[in-house]
């Protein structure tokens, strides 16, 4: 059985004295941990408000622009910091206390969204102000998702990662639902400003929820190498380890090709399927609603033995739903659709996330993680600017169908990749 595929017999067995401890369903183990439990709510909380904040950004951005070529660059300028900067913060996050990085970093993207809701309600908002508040909410992010990724282990144990990780998506994806609910609701009634501001506050519940949390007191390193030479050990990490290595490049080209058509859905929502800010909401909802049952999904299957068919019929069901949501111009089609590819695309992600975390010695998850915020959100950049491109000329669906092909051929190339791996470890050992 592959390693990657399993947790050790001892972590199982703690698991399980504390999961009948607690009497919680193996799809909530993780919240038997008090600290992940505060983690928990206020993630849930602020997530929404994010959520609401996207929305609201994305459909500011085409009101000021009319413009599917803007909404991809700024889409991309929000990105280009954590592409940049993404794997020093994993370097930080393994030497600092991963929790006062967090009280940092979530207190910066409070301010932030602050000032993009004072700017959007006095009128006084341009293009030029959205595009900085993204970059400076980028630079923050390069910082806090290594952080936030490698703190997880922290609260939970290794035991409970993949439990938690997916708990973490069913989170997300929670919020992918409420929020842009609550945002088309907002943006048609009371508009734009109230989304940001309404953001900035759900950052309050993370705050609280940090500072509440116990821990033992941390040991610090003996020594400390330079940021590039502790960025390199994370590389060397991957050069010695191809399974890893390959599992980041499969999120490299998802993150590319495939989540970029969320930034295309405000030309969806108005142009293709006339449905307005509410229709985009429900989309966008419906797609946050396949995606919350895919990360349950994936939790109630935690201690299952084969991750990897999860992680490869994920990604086949995103690429097969998104090329239908293409061709697609009916709205509840539509709807169906995206919840299919929001199943998928979080059943891939989850799994994706805890094969590499297991596979990699906690001395090295900070950065590890960072060249994983690298390749999913750093590499969006190149994402966004490429759909925005390629919608600006060809149009919204067949940017979307180039997308779709290019993920349902990395997902065909990574199974046979990982079966060739698979038989030459089985011929040396016969060897």
């Amino acid at each position: 059985m592959d390693p990657m595929d399993q947790t050790t017999e001892a972590e199982g067995s703690h698991s399980s004295q504390r999961r009948r401890k607690w009497r919680l369903p193996p799809t909530f183990a993780a919240l038997q941990h008090r600290n992940y439990r505060l983690f928990f709510g206020g993630q849930l909380i602020s997530l929404t408000g994010t959520w609401m904040q996207q929305m609201a950004q994305a459909w500011l951005v085409y009101q000021l622009t009319n413009s599917a070529f803007l909404l991809g660059l700024i889409g991309s300028i929000g990105s280009l910091p954590v592409f940049l900067l993404a794997v020093p913060g994993g370097v930080i996050a393994d030497r600092k206390d991963k929790r006062h990085i967090l009280l940092a970093t979530q207190s910066c993207l409070m301010v932030l969204a602050l000032v993009l809701a004072g700017l959007t309600a006095t009128g006084w908002v341009r293009t030029w102000h959205v595009a900085v508040v993204a970059a400076m909410t980028g630079l923050v992010m390069a910082f806090d998702m290594p952080a936030r990724q490698a703190f997880v282990v922290e609260m939970v144990g290794r035991s409970e990662l993949m439990n938690a990780i997916a708990l973490n998506s069913s989170i997300f994806n929670s919020a992918r639902i409420f929020g842009p609910a609550i945002a088309g609701v907002v943006v048609a009634g009371v508009g734009m400003a109230w989304c940001f501001f309404i953001n900035g506050l759900s950052f309050l519940a993370v705050l609280v929820g940090l500072l509440l949390m116990r821990f033992p007191p941390r040991k610090r390193e003996a020594k400390e190498t330079g940021v590039l030479a502790g960025a390199l050990d994370g590389v060397h990490f991957l050069r010695r380890h191809p399974r890893v290595s390959g599992l980041v490049t499969l999120l490299g080209v998802f993150s590319i090709f495939g989540w970029s058509y969320s930034l295309l859905m405000p030309i969806f929502a108005r142009d293709i399927l006339h449905s307005g800010p509410k229709g985009l909401g429900m989309l966008m909802t419906a797609n946050g609603t396949g995606a919350l049952v895919g990360a349950l999904l994936v939790a109630s299957l935690t201690y299952y033995p084969g991750r990897a068919r999860i992680l490869f019929a994920g990604g086949f069901l995103f690429s097969v739903a998104i090329s239908g949501f293409a061709f697609s111009r009916l709205f509840l089609l539509s709807a169906f659709l995206l919840a299919l590819a929001g199943l998928g695309g979080v059943s891939l992600m989850s799994t994706a996330n805890t094969m590499i975390q297991i596979s990699v010695p906690d001395e090295l998850r900070g950065r590890i993680m960072g060249v994983w915020a690298l390749v999913f959100a750093g590499s969006a950049p190149v994402g966004s600017f490429q759909a925005g491109t390629v919608a600006h000329y060809l149009g919204a669906p067949r940017a979307v169908l180039i997308g779709a092909t290019i993920t349902a051929i990395a997902t065909v190339s990574a199974l046979l990749s990982r079966g060739r791996m698979r038989r030459q470890q089985t011929a040396a050992h016969i060897e």
